[in-house]
């Protein structure tokens, strides 16, 4: 099949390029962010009427959020392994960004892996995010296994239980055909 597009339709594909790599620059840029403590360019990244839940909507809210949380750990270092994108329409797309943070907290080594679910929007030719939610697999200390003795073991954030991957719309039903004879494997499967 060597069939070439219209040549009308490339200001369109240029169009999703771009986006693309601009909303690439996001992740990169909030890890860069979290790990330098610059709270102003983190929030920067995000719609300037973010909303940040029952705490209220924009940019100084999520500040005010943000900040004790970070000082639950010194020094931290989020490496982005991977980034899907989905674009929705002209100002809109979705994603999901794979990570694994590290942060030194009260003497641990804390590891974390985490895919980011992520929303974005352009507004004035630029592309935030609008909305980020974390979730992971596991956060333990660096000479533990995680889920030993359990999946959660980061004493500063004791209700952050891992979410994933039960969080994949996938991997319940997936599960529910059967376990391939792998006792032990499948424990928290709701």
């Amino acid at each position: 099949m060597n069939a070439r597009l219209p040549l009308e339709e490339l200001p369109q594909r240029i169009e999703r390029i771009e986006s693309q790599l601009a909303i690439q620059q996001l992740p990169i840029r909030y890890a860069l962010a979290v790990d330098a403590r610059d709270l102003d360019a983190w929030v920067e990244l995000f719609v300037d009427d973010v909303s940040c839940g029952r705490h209220g909507r924009g940019r100084e809210v999520l500040r005010r959020l943000i900040d004790p949380q970070v000082r639950t750990f010194y020094r931290s270092i989020h490496q982005i392994c991977g980034h899907a994108i989905d674009l929705i329409d002209s100002d809109r797309a979705s994603g999901r960004v794979y990570c694994r943070a590290e942060h030194e907290a009260r003497g641990k080594w804390i590891v974390m892996a985490i895919c980011y679910f992520d929303e974005y929007e352009r507004r004035s030719g630029r592309w935030y995010f609008a909305r980020r939610r974390e979730r992971h697999w596991y956060s333990s200390d660096v000479l533990e296994r995680p889920g030993q003795p359990r999946f959660q073991n980061w004493d500063a954030w004791p209700d952050a239980q891992p979410e994933l991957p039960h969080a994949f719309a996938t991997w319940t039903p997936f599960w529910s055909e059967g376990d391939a004879g792998l006792p032990g494997q499948l424990s928290g499967i709701p």
